[in-house]
């Protein structure tokens, strides 16, 4: 390696763990768990699925978009077992990558990965506003929302102007583009919330810490047990498959913001990030996801090989290490507003608005998809808009065009053209049942691309009843 290039992702690591400190933090908080264990991830996958081949440049942590779904893990079945959780998440999609199976990721509907964000900006938001305020939020998603209501009279003043201070850096530091590329906006927001709160010693609640030791916990024989219940599996299956589905779409982004590093091995990239996710899940530690905000910083911060994300791995270790009380000064609001802003920023309005104007189906795929997630819980909600999204493309290539044609005292011909499926027998039907009664009807099926079982069943019906009616197949149909 050459001395340019060492120092190129020498000073991206630094960018990145500037980033991921604040990051690993706050999403240990609102998942539930120990701040530490967000570190241990954010370490691990510096460590460990950096060091793996894959995509070069990205970099993996605890994700935002895996703290609804781990929140509801810890509260439905506990801390203690979560590695457990974590551990068997790895091991699928270690197998998915082993069986080549990652690049099927890139098949899922964009609307549905749309709708599956949005759906957890929403829940994310609507959690980390009462922590704005230092309240106590409801368990449910149409709780946290439901209670927005009553909030303004449980919120502690203090505390919510901490956590709006912290949302006005984050959205304003950016601006100062000098400053932003030298310490990233997250790292000036929660400091500058931790020294004001420090220094006119500001009755808020902050961040407990109980040393990184302390805060480990090895799955023991007796939570392995737990992975004979039903809910337990349902639970593993679904931090796997969202968990590579966010990696390996943050894999694609990535690709498109450089142009000098290998492109994303999916297969490759799967194995790492379950290799990354069984060793978290040894360590008791939250999930693992390759996080977007945390890759667009090691890119834009000119990071040349995969150097700069195992570094940023060690400078979080070190950190950990020697500087663990350091913490304990943070304001919880402060994280909280942090959240509040990457929340926002996970719900795709952009995208949403230009699908509106060429794709309406897709929005509704994605709304339904949002609306699901929030009432429901997260694996519901994505399963709801995959079979949505199933059904409106089915639909989309079902097509049938009906053509008539009169023969004069030789009947009427009637061509059938598309996809003849159930989904529009009805129309098909419709057309065919209209034809007069006392002609006779030439029924051509050639230009047919397929037909399915439904429709041939109810052609040969019509054509039983109809008793005038010739049909002829053709080659087109199967």
């Amino acid at each position: 390696m050459r001395c340019g290039v060492g120092r190129a992702d020498l000073f991206a690591s630094l960018v990145v763990f500037l980033v991921a400190l604040p990051l690993c933090v706050g999403i240990a908080i609102a998942s539930g768990v120990p701040a530490e264990l967000g570190l241990v991830t954010g370490i691990v996958g510096g460590l460990v699925a950096g060091a793996l081949p894959g995509s070069s440049l990205q970099v993996s942590g605890p994700a935002a978009g895996l703290t609804v779904l781990v929140y509801e893990a810890v509260q439905r079945y506990g801390v203690e077992v979560l590695g457990v959780l974590v551990l068997g998440a790895g091991l699928v999609q270690f197998g998915l990558g082993a069986l080549r199976l990652g690049r099927w990721f890139r098949a899922v509907s964009a609307a549905v990965v749309q709708g599956m964000l949005a759906g957890i900006g929403l829940v994310l938001v609507a959690a980390q506003v009462y922590a704005l305020g230092d309240a106590a939020a409801p368990a449910s998603g149409p709780g946290k929302l439901a209670g927005l209501v009553a909030l303004p009279g449980r919120v502690d003043p203090v505390a919510l102007s901490v956590g709006a201070a912290t949302i006005s850096v984050l959205l304003l530091w950016p601006r100062w583009r000098r400053g932003a590329r030298v310490v990233p906006a997250p790292l000036v927001a929660v400091a500058s919330a931790a020294v004001v709160t420090g220094v006119f010693d500001l009755d808020v609640r902050r961040v407990e810490v109980w040393g990184l030791l302390g805060a480990v916990r090895v799955p023991e024989g007796a939570d392995f047990g737990r992975l004979l219940e039903v809910g337990v599996i349902g639970t593993v299956v679904a931090f796997a498959l969202i968990a590579s589905a966010e990696s390996l779409f943050s894999a694609a982004a990535v690709d498109r913001l450089h142009s000098g590093a290998r492109r994303t091995d999916y297969d490759r990239e799967l194995i790492a990030q379950g290799a990354g996710n069984a060793v978290c899940g040894v360590l008791g530690a939250l999930p693992m996801t390759a996080v977007i905000v945390r890759s667009a910083a090691n890119v834009q911060a000119g990071a040349r090989t995969k150097a700069s994300r195992v570094l940023h791995g060690v400078w979080l270790l070190v950190f950990t290490a020697l500087l663990p009380k350091v913490l304990g000064v943070i304001p919880v609001a402060a994280l909280a507003g942090l959240l509040v802003h990457a929340g926002c920023r996970l719900v795709p309005v952009r995208e949403a608005r230009a699908l509106w104007r060429g794709h309406r189906g897709e929005v509704a795929v994605l709304g339904v998809t949002t609306v699901a997630i929030v009432v429901g819980n997260l694996f519901e909600g994505v399963l709801v808009g995959l079979a949505l999204a199933v059904a409106k493309t089915a639909w989309d290539v079902s097509h049938v065009h009906v053509e008539t044609e009169e023969r004069g005292d030789t009947g009427i011909l009637v061509r059938v053209f598309g996809h003849a499926t159930f989904l529009r027998l009805p129309k098909l039907l419709d057309a065919l049942e209209a034809l007069p009664r006392d002609r006779v009807v030439r029924l051509e099926l050639g230009g047919l691309r397929h037909m399915d079982h439904a429709c041939a069943a109810a052609l040969e019906g019509w054509a039983a009843a109809r008793g005038q009616a010739q049909v002829v197949t053709g080659t087109g149909a199967s």
